[in-house]
């Protein structure tokens, strides 16, 4: 187990941050809210589906500190996608056996109907319901604290978790060596016009720049890992402890008997 540092006090800053949900341990929030996910990919259940779906949303208004443009995407946002992407499915998903149901449009052969639209509005609930509640683990830790949640309580080596969190900090990187290649070539008028074949010329122009900095960049961090002494013990000092509190295993078994009740109970 990863110890705090000497002279650090063994605050977790989370412990101050809006929301009640952020106030909670990483892996709890990441865990009550998977038996559902995953039961989601497998259960064809509609009104389970509806259910979980309000109550990922309820504890993100409530818990998630979300800011204006988050409450518009969550509250807004997502049904009207789901109701795009249902009416899009309905024409690809499986029909029910018991008929094809009502025309409600058809061009040549193609047909689209009551239950294609159906089956098509359930599928999109599901993957609705599914990307919500990954919001709950999703919107309400940080990457930092994950990592040092997975050393401290599921004791996984810190080399495997900084150096996955490394990598995820390169994709912030990479659109900002993107951002500035654009410019260099806007400037040198490298700019080729609209249409798909001039964006693929750009691309190409930008790939090889792009990569040369993702090299220099990778570089320098395992540079600065090695300087400091990244790998050479089997622990390592943090500046915070993540706990795990009795709140963290309510918040567990509460999601796991919820999403038993959904979907056990007729």
């Amino acid at each position: 187990m990863s110890a705090t540092a000497p002279g650090v006090a063994a605050v977790w800053a989370a412990d101050v941050r809006p929301g009640w949900l952020r106030r909670h341990n990483p892996l709890a929030t990441l865990a009550a809210p998977l038996p559902a996910m995953l039961a989601l990919v497998v259960v064809h259940d509609t009104r389970a589906a509806l259910v979980l779906t309000a109550v990922a949303a309820l504890l993100l208004v409530t818990g998630a500190g979300l800011g204006r443009r988050g409450l518009l995407a969550l509250l807004v946002a997502a049904p009207l996608g789901t109701l795009v992407l249902g009416a899009a499915l309905g024409l690809w998903v499986a029909v029910p056996a018991d008929g094809p149901g009502r025309v409600l449009a058809q061009v040549g052969p193609l047909e689209y109907t009551s239950a294609g639209l159906a089956a098509g509005l359930a599928t999109a609930v599901r993957l609705t319901a599914v990307a919500v509640l990954a919001l709950v683990g999703g919107l309400t830790s940080s990457g930092p604290d994950l990592a040092r949640a997975m050393q401290q309580q599921l004791r996984v080596p810190y080399r495997v978790t900084w150096t996955i969190l490394a990598a995820f900090r390169f994709v912030p990187r990479l659109g900002h060596e993107v951002a500035v290649i654009r410019a260099a070539h806007r400037v040198r008028g490298g700019d080729e016009g609209p249409g798909p074949v001039a964006a693929v010329r750009r691309w190409v122009g930008w790939s090889v720049p792009l990569l040369a900095g993702a090299l220099r960049h990778a570089e320098r961090t395992a540079y600065a890992m090695d300087a400091r002494g990244f790998g050479a013990h089997a622990t390592r000092t943090e500046r915070y402890r993540v706990p795990w509190r009795a709140r963290d295993t309510v918040l567990v078994v509460a999601g796991w008997s919820l999403t038993a009740v959904v979907l056990l109970v007729p």
